[in-house]
């Protein structure tokens, strides 16, 4: 973790190319600095042991060793932010590398100015993360799916439904929540995770390998549906309206991050009211936080993943100090407590 100085940079990935634009990009930034470069992944462990870096950039689809073996040697020998970087076309594997320690994916950055921010601003952001300590919550009790017994029988108790709100940390979190749902849970699940566009579809592949739940992108007209999991495709902003139905809408210039959690949350505050239950996790921002206080305002239920099982406090911290959130939860006790508010056994 970096602490003080520069952030000290390695970059992996085995276009050449690709290494002296997003060296050309830290090189404008007077808090980084590119430490080493790799072109393949068994190179790339090679100088992450040796260099010993705050953050590594790496690419999945490379020759000699991948991106995948690569992350999982790298945790191993010494636990360091990865942020994986690639192109669209490789982005329904690339959130694999979730599983194997990496903590975010991003796409390849090219010469426009907001992509250029966008990876300096999650650069920043990852190399403070505590790595070890994310990986140890990881691997507890929220990444193990529940017994198959513990089963809903397909009705709810009083809550219609649970609206999410995520984005830096939120895949991994998502993830680990859903895994430990049983395929019988009554109620529609919605969720808003920042994420670039292009990316949302790999994501709600990768989401639905791991869970007895129905996981889709969600699409205009769409009705929720008990066991399912609709996620905001993030070109579009998402409203839940009368009869239970998804409206797709353009973006709204006005809002700083895609998708927008507040329009999501704040439309099932209105439609729901004290049926909603909304659920604020990892992410930087304050987006979400209005949404958390309509819901609850709304007379419905809300819930904070905690600071030490996230791996960026940010979101949700605004959320709980702002008096939006009835409970603060580990991530490890999250499934469990929308399970109760479903009315399951």
């Amino acid at each position: 973790m970096a602490v003080g100085g520069k952030i000290r940079v390695l970059i992996v990935d085995d276009s050449r190319l690709v290494r002296e634009l997003i060296g050309e990009i830290l090189a404008g930034a007077a808090d980084i600095e590119v430490i080493g470069e790799a072109e393949d992944g068994r190179e790339g462990v090679e100088l992450a042991v040796a260099l010993k870096p705050d953050l590594i950039t790496m690419d999945i689809e490379m020759p000699v060793m991948g991106g995948f073996e690569a992350i999982e040697r790298i945790i191993a020998a010494r636990p360091v932010p990865i942020l994986v970087v690639t192109a669209q076309t490789g982005v329904r594997t690339a959130f694999s590398a979730i599983a194997k320690g990496a903590l975010e994916v991003i796409e390849k950055p090219d010469i426009s100015r907001d992509n250029a921010e966008r990876l300096l601003q999650r650069i920043r952001l990852l190399a403070r993360v505590d790595v070890a300590a994310h990986l140890r919550v990881m691997s507890g009790k929220a990444s193990r799916p529940l017994a198959e017994p513990d089963k809903c029988g397909g009705k709810s108790n009083g809550v219609g439904i649970v609206a999410i709100a995520s984005s830096t940390g939120g895949p991994q979190a998502i993830n680990s929540i859903l895994t430990a749902l049983p395929g019988d849970f009554p109620l529609p699940i919605v969720i808003a995770q920042h994420i670039a566009d292009g990316f949302t579809q790999g994501m709600v592949e990768w989401l639905a390998a791991g869970t007895r739940l129905k996981v889709k992108l969600a699409r205009h007209g769409d009705h929720l549906a008990g066991g399912t999991v609709h996620v905001n495709p993030s070109e579009h902003s998402m409203r839940i309206v009368e009869g239970n139905r998804i409206v797709l809408g353009d973006k709204d210039p006005a809002r700083k991050y895609s998708p927008s959690c507040d329009t999501l949350l704040g439309s099932v505050a209105t439609v729901y009211r004290e049926r909603a239950a909304g659920l604020i996790l990892s992410g930087m921002g304050d987006d979400g936080v209005a949404g958390m206080r309509a819901i609850k305002g709304a007379g419905g239920r809300t819930i904070a993943q905690d600071e030490a099982s996230s791996v960026v406090y940010g979101m949700n911290q605004v959320a709980i100090k702002s008096g939006s959130v009835e409970r603060i939860l580990p991530l490890a006790e999250i499934p469990r407590a929308l399970i109760k508010l479903a009315g399951c056994r």
